[in-house]
């Protein structure tokens, strides 16, 4: 569960580049909502392995 708040944290936290980028066209924004897209990636996936290897236990 700790893995997933972290992902909704990031989500969050992400909105303010998004609305940076998409609104007013800031290319840093642009580029700090890659790099956070890329962290959710991987995020989601370490959580998509833990969900599988508790679900294989049972």
């Amino acid at each position: 569960m700790k893995k997933f708040n972290e992902l909704k944290e990031l989500i969050n936290s992400m909105e303010k580049d998004a609305l940076a980028f998409y609104e007013k066209g800031n290319k840093a924004a642009g580029t700090r909502l890659r790099g956070a897209l890329q962290q959710t990636k991987a995020i989601a996936q370490d959580i998509r392995n833990s969900v599988t290897e508790l679900k294989n236990k049972k």
